[in-house]
């Protein structure tokens, strides 16, 4: 009896061995650049690249354990690393990928969350090779409606904002609109913008460039990107800069509809709503934001080899470990899931 309880519980370790599933603070993965969704029914997915390929990895109990990675796709030439890597956004039915190629094509992978099965949709882009600079946001509702935003070359030859949506089982993209022209020719060219999305609200944030300062602008849609508004600046001080700071910042809206962003200036990463003064944070780069109010607000963002997590409300800061691109997510229970970057491995921890 002894010995086959024994034979059984080897048996048991052994399955769970061999899978890739375990705490979070205990996993890793190879790969890079990582981002994380979660879903209407609270599943978590996290992706990331490497090198020419994009892994997923999914969690049904709020992110205690996660799956093995998965082989969703293969982009020939994908952009990787410096906010360039492929992004998800997950809603009701669906889940949707889009990654980008070095030759300016914006591919998407679409999940079936009954199937469980990642699909080739195509292309984002309704213009071959119009975004070679690799850099983009999606985000979607609640309903599965998804928007995305990207630098793309095609009106003039330099990078302005770009925008397109899509509707339920929608197999492509609206037509692409130009959310933003910069009047000096061109917005800033390496960095990432970002977009939120609330209700028929979708804001895309981004890094302009006009007579050769850096600041941070917004631009907004009421009718759920059909139309834009005039962009504004964010923060009352300005960067000049003749250089990339490859720095995009990062941008939510809360439960009740309050737009909150996070971004860096001259090495200093500041939190700002929009029409009032920015709020120093503190020194770092590569920021970004999480949270549904501002009380559970909290911007991570990386310190020479160092990555942190800071509370808006307290300005309390807990590092989090070595490395960069840490993101973000608020959970169920008061609890946050970090994924990051260190010597191209992606690392988890929930606290």
């Amino acid at each position: 009896m002894k010995s086959t309880l024994l034979t059984i519980l080897s048996a048991i370790i052994c399955l769970f061995s061999a899978s890739w599933s375990g705490p979070v603070p205990d996993a890793t993965a190879e790969g890079q650049q990582p981002q994380i969704s979660t879903d209407n029914k609270g599943i978590i997915r996290v992706i990331f690249g490497r090198q020419d390929e994009i892994f997923c990895v999914t969690s049904n109990d709020k992110g205690v354990t996660f799956s093995k990675p998965i082989l969703v796709a293969k982009v020939p030439k994908m952009h990787l690393g410096m906010s360039r890597g492929p992004q998800i956004a997950s809603s009701d039915k669906f889940s949707i990928i889009t990654a980008m190629d070095q030759a300016g094509n914006i591919h998407w992978f679409r999940l079936d969350h009954k199937t469980n099965a990642w699909k080739d949709m195509g292309t984002v882009n309704d213009l071959s090779k119009s975004a070679p600079e690799g850099l983009m946001g999606i985000a979607s509702d609640n309903k599965d409606n998804f928007y995305a935003t990207w630098l793309d070359t095609r009106t003039g030859g330099s990078n302005q904002i770009y925008f397109s949506s899509l509707s339920g089982k929608a197999i492509s993209w609206s037509k692409n609109i130009m959310a933003y022209r910069s009047p000096d020719g061109h917005v800033c060219e390496c960095c990432k913008p970002n977009i939120a999305v609330k209700g028929s609200d979708v804001i895309i944030m981004f890094r302009n460039w006009i007579d050769g300062s850096r600041d941070l602008y917004l631009t907004k849609s009421a009718n759920s990107g059909k139309s834009f508004a005039p962009a504004a600046k964010l923060g009352q001080d300005s960067w000049k800069l003749n250089g990339c700071p490859m720095d995009g910042g990062g941008i939510v809206i809360g439960n009740t509809g309050l737009v909150e962003t996070t971004w860096q200036r001259k090495g200093m990463v500041y939190y700002s709503q929009p029409g009032k003064p920015e709020i120093y944070i503190a020194n770092g780069r590569t920021c970004s934001i999480s949270g549904t109010d501002a009380d559970n607000t909290l911007i991570a963002l990386q310190n020479n080899d160092t990555v942190k997590l800071i509370s808006l409300k307290n300005k309390n800061a807990m590092v989090i470990g070595k490395g960069s691109f840490l993101k973000s997510i608020h959970l169920p229970g008061n609890k946050t899931l970090c994924v990051w970057e260190q010597d191209n491995k992606i690392k988890f921890k929930k606290i």
